[in-house]
């Protein structure tokens, strides 16, 4: 049995580089998409539509014309990630009665037809709808923290959730490289369909990824150990969809009282922090651009810098911390992004700047690892699929919602106040995480 716990946690890692590395393709190619699409579609069709409200968003912060299309992926963004939020907890408690595979199966063709969509996205609206079906279907991460935690004990568990951090870094270090070799491409030809062979790229990788999760996963979740139903009805459906209810836990049937109030403890936590995090992540690129005069080649260098340090730190540190220090490296890495905002908000020259990007880095691959590990530890068994996906979706409307209010203040209020006032704020998490008692 221990055999196969480890061959299927090593098949997660694998499924998750695939699918990481061709979501993250795209990323640099975005303003260059967004420009094609504004070209062929002649101040007509659905591009021009959200572009009319984004220019009075940008009027109204007295943002510079140039960063329209910054915020126009802002906004595209933002709906991938609300999306995200809609489906992880509602595919998580479906995996809980359905078993895992299937729902990851189901997930995984929806994530290749986006792909496929882009590959034939001659207009904006098809594209619009491939990035629909590919936010919708991203409950394949929340599956793969739910199967880890299947398969796991919780000695071991912490180091199974660091492969997980470690092939978000790989992903968002290699991915976004080779978007960029397909950037600098475009910009030699930008006739015609360019975006085809990049769409093409991420396809196969998608593909790959179903035809390997189809022929190498094997079920972790046995029969007996699945949970009867769903709440019924419509107001079953809202507890998985709802703010109030997703932040109260209310999709998760038989918690203690001590589970109920660690796991909501632990979500508000989360929330709080991804909010305020996703919203410097954005806003990043915007401050080196202004205030540095970063071009697109330094800024991926930065990126890569982050990545690396994440991935080295994660594949050597963050693992090996045992269970019962996690809530304490939680904490830590909590209290590290603090001083990084402060940093990177007062930089007026690299020095400065790079400090607080390294503890930027550092915090970073600490937090997210060490809370999903902490989550996966509440709960009964036949409810983690529900419990993960909840607790991820929390992170995902945290992430739909926290650039647009950080794109806002930086354009109204300036860079400095704004990293300063989410420096303040993020006193917050660490000490609302230090206030749980029983993990």
């Amino acid at each position: 049995m221990a055999k196969i716990k480890d061959n299927t946690v090593q098949v997660v890692f694998i499924s998750l580089l695939l699918d990481l590395l061709a979501f993250t393709v795209i990323l640099p190619l975005l303003p260059s998409l967004l420009d094609y699409y504004k070209d062929i579609e002649h101040n007509e069709g659905l591009y021009f539509k959200i572009l009319h409200y984004i220019q009075h968003a940008r009027k109204l912060f007295d943002a510079p014309d140039k960063v329209s299309t910054v915020l126009y992926g802002g906004f595209l963004g933002s709906m991938y990630s609300f999306l995200q939020f809609l489906g992880s907890p509602i595919v998580g408690a479906l995996s809980d009665i359905y078993g895992r595979k299937p729902l990851m199966l189901f997930c995984l063709t929806g994530i290749t037809l986006s792909y496929l969509l882009w590959a034939v996205s001659f207009n904006f609206t098809i594209f619009v709808l491939a990035r629909f079906i590919g936010g919708i279907s991203k409950g394949n991460i929340s599956l793969s923290i739910a199967i880890i935690t299947d398969v796991t004990s919780p000695k071991t568990r912490g180091k199974a959730m660091a492969l997980v951090g470690i092939a978000f870094s790989i992903g968002f270090v290699l991915g976004p490289m080779i978007g960029a070799f397909f950037a600098w491409t475009s910009t030699n030809n930008r006739e015609g369909t360019w975006y085809i062979i990049p769409a093409i790229f991420a396809l196969s990788l998608a593909a790959s990824d179903l035809c390997f999760i189809i022929c190498t996963l094997k079920e972790s979740l046995p029969s007996n150990c699945r949970a009867k139903n769903l709440k019924t009805g419509i107001s079953g459906a809202i507890a998985y969809i709802n703010p109030v209810d997703l932040f109260q836990f209310n999709g998760v049937s038989g918690l203690n009282l001590q589970d109920e109030k660690s796991l909501r403890t632990l979500g508000c936590a989360y929330f709080m922090y991804l909010f305020i995090y996703s919203g410097l992540e954005f806003t990043l690129t915007f401050l080196t651009h202004y205030l540095f005069e970063f071009t697109s080649m330094q800024q991926g260098w930065m990126f890569l810098g982050i990545g690396l340090v994440m991935a080295i730190l994660q594949g050597s540190w963050v693992r090996t911390i045992p269970p019962n220090k996690t809530k304490s490296a939680a904490e830590l890495g909590l209290w590290l992004i603090i001083p990084a905002f402060v940093c990177i908000g007062i930089a007026k020259d690299i020095i400065i700047l790079s400090i607080g990007i390294l503890l930027f880095a550092t915090s970073t691959a600490m937090v997210v690892t060490c809370m999903m590990t902490l989550v996966t530890r509440i709960g009964p068994e036949n409810q983690k699929g529900v419990i993960t996906g909840v607790f991820r979706s929390l992170g995902a409307l945290a992430r739909a919602c926290g650039p647009i209010i950080a794109s806002s203040a930086f354009w109204c209020i300036g860079s400095k106040i704004t990293y300063l006032i989410g420096a303040i704020f993020l006193v917050f998490p660490p000490l609302i995480l230090q206030s749980i008692k029983s993990l």
